[in-house]
């Protein structure tokens, strides 16, 4: 029997190894010593006997019997070597009562390298074992800006906690995420039925994912299952039953696909509207048993129009759509809606009192968007954010940093002194595009123009003092004020003198223009169409001035010239013959960020983490911001905690 065994696995060895040959791959074990060298080891660590995963054992840690082997472990000697009644006689022990003896192993950067033992694993493997008992060694690379090495060492922190091996993954800060998600506290055993959950809960989705082919997606497992616990949280996903289980993976599948590298969000820049070819009164969005002619559009708000001139901006476009649209729509808002909280319950009531189109304004809700929309899909719903990769949703935006560069250039031209005052709030997706942006601005009418940078969600910040230390006098701050605010201080102003604060410019987001132009790309079939064509890709409506999604209202103060120059930039703006983010610019390390010559694409001035070189100031971490930041943060934050 030992010696049909043996043939098989050979048989699978010289397959494996003619495969490689084939396309041009190394056909024998990894060789530890010749993957890193003494010198990218910072030290090692004994983790005493253990039993690891089978399929993390992946070569050898020298070159002796490297030859003897294929790549996944089969033997490559003929019949009749010492090798070959070794390894058969290790085929009848494991037969008869099991390989026990431990083998002893490196281990680096999570995969395992054989030191003593390769006929045993061999052999395990040939006959589909899981684990193998064995002595670990691990080797711990130098820390560095790797992302691998990052990675690994946020696994060794869950590991410290878990003992686990069998999760990874392919993302910087995955590892903290899910020990955050699953209640693993950091520097602390995991309690022993708590781990058997997880344990059982990841092998329950791993066997849901596989048997849909989820092992052929090109990252590993533990990327999908984080995404999965992100939608549905891990306390509903642990008491999934395996059908369950199945069921809501085939559910979530096209999350699955975007996590793929070559997926990436589909940026529409752009409306592409056609002509309505019927009346929004005979278009049935609504369904069959609703009874109701009318397109019902719903509005989530986090918190109240009156007290926030974020969801005050949006309440201005639904006021907007209700004129515009009058009788053939009916609108309808839940405010005060908070993150995590109540903003799953929010939206599925609003599909239960007929909403067709769902509008949630605040990112902070982006997982329970998703959630209800893979329970709903007749449902339309879009989440207001930036940067977002979720396929059960469409995500929307301005390029609010087109107004913020025109917004730079009226500084720059106004301002007496060569110092400039720049008000943000949150260190998102966008924010820093918008400063740098202003910043760019300033410096094209003003190249001696410094741009002072301040958070308003710094926690204990008094920006009016640090202001008035530096004597700044001309200021960009929030865009937007409620009506029901005592304070003055939007836009661009001048606040030279005690109680003479001169108001300048105003961005302004028109979210009603937006409203309406993607509800016309409903009836017109754009929004059919892009379905269709988007590859499987997320999709992100990214509109800017051209679209009169946004735009700068300039005061009768303005002088005459330098509205012309301002009216002159937007033009070419509007016309895309100009991209303020093109030709060179330099960080303010003078690091070169973009070339001579070249426009910075969509995708790097979304994800923009650097401030141009006339800023003055930084970008915050996460631990020096106030708690109102922190849901925000976790969505569509640029900085890590």
């Amino acid at each position: 029997m030992s010696v049909q065994d043996y043939m098989s696995a050979l048989k699978l060895g010289k397959k494996e190894y003619h495969a490689c040959v084939n396309k041009g791959a190394y056909p024998y074990l990894p060789v530890l010593e010749n993957l890193v060298s003494d010198d990218e080891i910072d030290s090692e660590v004994s983790l005493s006997v253990d039993q690891i995963p089978l399929r993390l054992v992946v070569g050898t840690c020298n070159a002796s019997r490297t030859n003897a082997f294929a790549g996944n472990f089969m033997p490559l000697l003929d019949w009749g070597t010492e090798f070959s009644a070794k390894w058969a006689s290790l085929s009848d022990s494991q037969v008869n009562e099991g390989i026990r003896d431990p083998i002893k192993v490196y281990e680096y950067m999570n995969k395992f390298y054989v030191l003593e033992g390769n006929k045993r694993v061999s052999v395990l493997k040939y006959f589909n074992a899981v684990t193998v008992n064995a002595e670990v060694i691990r080797k711990i690379p130098k820390k560095s800006d790797n992302p691998e090495v990052k990675i690994y060492y946020e696994f060794m922190e869950f590991y410290k906690c878990t003992r686990l091996n069998d999760i990874y993954f392919s993302e910087v800060g995955s590892f903290p995420s899910l020990m955050k998600l699953v209640g693993i506290e950091p520097d602390k055993k995991m309690d022993e039925d708590a781990k058997k959950d997880f344990v059982s809960c990841f092998l329950s989705f791993k066997n849901a994912f596989d048997s849909r082919g989820g092992d052929r997606f090109d990252y590993p497992v533990g990327d999908a299952f984080l995404r999965f616990i992100h939608i549905f949280g891990y306390d509903t996903v642990k008491k999934m039953t395996p059908s369950d289980m199945a069921k809501n993976v085939a559910k979530s599948w096209a999350e699955f696909v975007l996590l793929s590298e070559d997926s990436a969000v589909d940026l529409k820049m752009d409306p592409t509207v056609n002509e309505p070819k019927k009346n929004i009164l005979s278009y049935l969005l609504p369904r069959p048993d609703s009874g109701s002619k009318k397109l019902k559009v719903g509005f989530i708000y986090e918190n109240t129009p009156q007290d926030s001139e974020w969801c005050y901006a949006h309440e201005l476009g639904r006021q907007y759509i209700d004129d515009t649209f009058g009788k053939q729509i009916e609108t309808i808002s839940i405010t005060n809606v908070k993150p995590e909280k109540d903003d799953e319950h929010a939206i599925e009531m609003m599909i239960k009192n007929g909403a067709d189109l769902i509008f949630v304004t605040s990112p902070a809700m982006t997982i329970a968007s998703v959630k209800m929309a893979i329970a709903h899909p007749d449902v339309k719903i879009l989440n207001c954010s930036l940067n977002t990769s979720h396929k059960y949703i469409r995500t929307y935006y301005a390029r609010m940093y087109e107004a913020k560069f025109l917004t730079g250039v009226l500084a720059g031209a106004l301002a007496t002194q060569n110092k400039i005052g720049y008000v943000a709030q949150y260190p998102v997706y966008g924010t820093v595009a918008n400063i740098n942006a202003f910043a760019l601005g300033a410096k094209f009418v003003n190249p001696r123009a410094k741009i002072y940078l301040k958070w308003s969600s710094v926690k204990g910040i008094n920006i009016e003092e640090e202001f008035k230390k530096e004597d700044i006098h001309y200021i960009s701050d929030q865009d937007m004020i409620t009506p029901q605010c005592g304070s003055r201080r939007f836009g661009l102003y001048n606040n030279e003198g005690v109680g003479n604060r001169q108001h300048i410019a105003m961005p302004v987001w028109h979210w009603g223009v937006f409203y309406e132009k993607l509800i016309q790309s409903i009836l017109s079939g754009s929004w059919k169409k892009d379905e269709d064509s988007d590859s499987g890709r997320a999709l992100n409506y990214w509109w800017g001035m051209s679209s009169g999604v946004v735009d700068l209202i300039c005061s009768n103060k303005v002088p005459v010239e330098t509205r012309r120059l301002v009216e002159l930039f937007r033009k070419v703006i509007c016309n895309n013959e100009f991209e303020p983010f093109s030709d060179e610019l330099y960080d303010q390390n003078r690091h070169l960020q973009n070339k001579k010559g070249h426009e910075m694409s969509p995708e790097d001035i979304i994800t923009m983490d650097w401030l141009l070189d006339n800023v003055v100031g930084d970008i915050p971490a996460i631990d020096e911001l106030d708690e109102s930041a922190r849901a925000i943060m976790v969505s569509q934050g640029i900085t890590r905690e």
